[in-house]
């Protein structure tokens, strides 16, 4: 039985869905504002949500969608519309929407996309229960890094060539380790190519081996690293750095797992499974010519996009913990305490070198403070502190002082004898009606506000503060 969630500003709808779903044997409730609707679904756990588009609070597709998918029990979503399009159905579908169905549809066709999702739902529930995920040094439980623990999950459980997508210093190396210590495979070798870094006139010899004599400097000969993950995975990071002339020797290796050492006569087997990392676009490489185009279609059997740090903050707080225990273990040093103010300012910036960056600043702050028992904002590099105290200034010129000489009439200041606000004034009070109205409806849940708002931990005090709510 799933538990269903309608989000449709139609009365007769909602009412005639329900007993539909009740008759299937599923426990279905319903709402006619996107707002209502998305309090519901943080404030309780479904498993599937029908959600219209146009609602009479805001655009189901647009507002409520993102935000939907980001609750904790991360429900299914189905788009229900009366105004389908074709860029409406791709909108839906790259933003995690389980399907897309036009008004009128029939109730069957709903009921079987109900039925579909509610059993996709059940056997997901069953594999998460019988494996529990070795994360490794993996460390938080935002919205966007358990979707991509999900697929890791998924891609341990097989044996099939991924990609693993994300910017520098998102972890990918990390998250390739947790495929390869989840699987089948974690008893055998993992073995990291670092194709940015093999200079190419060597990057033969080093991927395939030599034998002694194939070259001035071959003395002796050498096990290459695909042999060397016989058995275990081979990690091609940042394979969109490999040369062109190798990629379609690879290519024949990754469909024979077959390959000949450079001045051998005869040809080695090596039953490896191939995981590739790669920051950089690889289909607009494919467009430009500068990477292979059926190479790039055999790597991304299943392919997995690690999120930056900046899209979720929330992590930040349990990453900079780890790395503090961990930092002061391996200096041999005591444990440090961490300010509250440390972790804001620490939020309120937007890393461009993601969890490797943070992990520099945590290191460079603990060597600089070894003898400090306490890290404060204070300690952190200046362009962070800097960046943390733009954040809390409003973006708004001094509010006028009542000593002010008073516009005179007929200015841009007046309408007759109603005075008119700037449009940052305007702004700034609705924005205080909004978190009035928020923190009404949520009470004092700090995440779920800062889920249902958009704002990050930081942000969301310094709005507190600012509009003394």
């Amino acid at each position: 039985m799933a538990k269903v969630l309608i989000i449709d500003d139609d009365p007769e709808f909602c009412r005639v869905f329900c007993r539909m779903a009740g008759q299937l044997g599923h426990a279905a409730v319903s709402v006619q504002r996107l707002g209502d609707g998305l309090l519901k679904v943080y404030a309780e756990a479904f498993d599937v949500v029908f959600l219209d588009v146009r609602m009479p609070d805001g655009n189901g597709l647009v507002d409520g969608l993102p935000q939907i998918r980001e609750a904790p029990s991360c429900p299914e979503v189905i788009i229900i519309t009366g105004f389908g399009s074709q860029d409406g159905a791709e909108l839906a579908i790259c933003s995690g929407a389980w399907d897309y169905l036009e008004k009128p549809a029939s109730l069957e066709r709903m009921m079987l996309a109900l039925l579909r999702a509610s059993q996709y739902r059940e056997a997901k529930a069953c594999r998460n229960t019988a494996m529990a995920l070795k994360r490794g040094n993996i460390v938080g439980n935002s919205p966007g890094l358990a979707g991509c623990l999900d697929l890791v999950a998924q891609a341990a459980g097989s044996d099939v060539n991924v990609l693993i997508k994300g910017e520098t210093g998102t972890g990918k190396e990390l998250i390739a380790a947790a495929i390869h210590e989840n699987s089948p495979r974690a008893a055998g070798n993992f073995v990291v190519v670092d194709c940015a870094a093999l200079p190419e006139s060597l990057i033969e010899s080093m991927l395939f081996g030599h034998c002694r004599g194939a070259f001035t400097d071959a003395t002796h000969d050498r096990v290459g690293l695909i042999k060397q993950a016989d058995g275990g995975t081979l990690l091609l990071d940042e394979v969109g750095e490999l040369p062109f002339t190798v990629q379609k020797a690879f290519l024949r290796v990754l469909q024979e797992r077959r390959f000949r050492p450079l001045g051998s006569s005869r040809e080695i087997n090596s039953n490896f499974r191939l995981i590739a990392a790669s920051n950089r676009d690889l289909y607009q490489m494919v467009k430009a010519g500068h990477f292979r185009e059926d190479l790039f279609f055999r790597l991304q059997t299943i392919t997995i996009a690690v999120p930056p740090l900046r899209s979720r903050v929330e992590d930040i707080r349990d990453l900079v913990l780890h790395q503090v225990h961990r930092i002061c273990r391996y200096c041999r040093i005591d444990s440090k305490g961490i300010s509250p103010d440390f972790i804001e300012a620490l939020e309120s910036y937007e890393w461009p070198g993601n969890v490797r960056e943070l992990i520099h600043v945590i290191e460079r702050t603990i060597t600089l403070t070894r003898d400090e028992p306490t890290l404060y904002a204070c300690h952190l590099p200046l362009h962070i502190r800097v960046k943390a105290a733009r954040n809390s200034v409003s973006h708004s010129p001094p509010a006028q002082k009542a000593s002010d000489s008073p516009p005179t009439p007929g200015s841009a200041g007046t309408s007759g004898n109603h005075p008119l606000t700037t449009l940052q004034q305007a702004r700034e009070s609705a924005e205080r009606q909004y978190l009035a109205d928020l923190i009404r409806s949520v009470g004092r849940d700090i995440d779920r506000c800062c889920r249902l708002s958009g704002l990050s931990r930081a942000r969301f005090y310094q709005l507190l503060k600012k509009y003394e709510l």
